[in-house]
């Protein structure tokens, strides 16, 4: 005779209970972690896709509020961006993709899917863990300019004691680039180890493309620069042994102030970068925000800045348009 016990909703509520009061318990005596108990609090069918879409896209929104128009849904379920020249981007090609693929031909999937690590780090990255890495050229050319006669008429100067610094005005990208630099060179006058990770910078506005690829560089959109060239910065000048050396030595100061003003770290990329800092609102959004958080689908939005009335009117239209 085979014997089993009936467990009705009552029952499962119960047994529930009790499995939560357990990890709570064993929590108090550092047995069990509680940041994962909201974790195992997740209610059935927790649609992580669904959360991190809805992010990804008010990161997106937030940090091009001049640019991005609205967001749509097509009949066959697939979710578009809607740029203020009528341009629209497609969230999720549903296409399965290497690394190299993604970047060849991305999505704002494949853009935002990386979260960028902030904080100091030691060590260099996985090969294929290159947050930022991907770009949406058609995002970048109507923020920045379609070619290089509107890059240039969109380009500003930011100015130091040590160069003038071409750099695009667009989306305030070069005040973010004048606030690095008003905190980052007082500081590298008072510590040379410092001063000789910045200066002399490498290289900002140059219209050019990536070498081996047919793809616009950051550069060319003048929304990146380099700062002071050493021959272990770039993964294919040297070996991940000496990369990693280098990282290890990189002040994270430096690190520090261009991120809490938007730019992404090559230094944080597999396909290593260290000199290289870019104007990646999107991508410091996105895991300042959210980063790693487990949160609901009620409540996706938790960690936004809900002072924020245009946020508040973004949540509302994702919501209203991804149910």
């Amino acid at each position: 005779m085979n014997a089993h016990l009936e467990v009705g909703p009552l029952n499962k509520t119960f047994l529930r209970l009790v499995q939560i009061s357990c990890i709570v318990m064993l929590s108090f005596f550092n047995i069990f972690d509680m940041q994962n108990l909201r974790t195992i609090l997740l209610p059935p069918g927790y649609d992580e896709y669904k959360i991190r879409m809805k992010q990804h896209l008010l990161c997106l929104m937030m940090a091009y509020p001049e640019h991005v128009l609205n967001l749509e849904r097509s009949d066959d379920g697939n979710v578009y961006l809607i740029l203020k020249s009528g341009a629209k981007l497609l969230y999720d090609d549903k296409k399965n993709k290497s690394l190299n693929e993604k970047i060849a031909n991305p999505d704002l999937q494949d853009m935002m899917e990386q979260i960028y690590p902030l904080g100091s780090i030691d060590k260099l990255m996985d090969v294929d863990f290159d947050p930022g890495r991907v770009r949406i050229y058609p995002l970048l050319k109507e923020v920045y300019g379609a070619n290089r006669q509107q890059v240039q008429s969109n380009l500003g100067i930011v100015k130091t004691d040590y160069l003038n610094i071409k750099f695009n005005k667009s989306n305030n990208a070069a005040k973010a680039l004048e606030a690095v630099m008003a905190e980052l060179l007082p500081l590298a006058e008072s510590r040379p180890e410092i001063k000789a990770c910045v200066l002399p910078f490498s290289g900002t506005f140059y219209y050019r493309k990536i070498a081996g690829t047919d793809r616009l560089s950051p550069h060319a959109f003048g929304i990146a620069i380099d700062l002071a060239i050493d021959k272990r910065d770039y993964w294919q000048w040297t070996s991940r042994e000496k990369g990693e050396e280098r990282l290890k030595s990189y002040p994270q100061e430096i690190v520090h102030i261009f991120e809490k003003n938007n730019f992404i770290w090559g230094g944080k990329w597999g396909h290593f970068d260290i000199l290289h800092f870019e104007y990646r609102p999107e991508i410091i959004m996105m895991a300042s925000y959210f980063g790693n958080r487990r949160n609901t689908e009620e409540f996706w939005y938790e960690g936004a800045p809900m002072d924020n009335a245009l946020t508040m009117e973004y949540i509302k239209k994702i919501d209203e348009v991804i149910r």
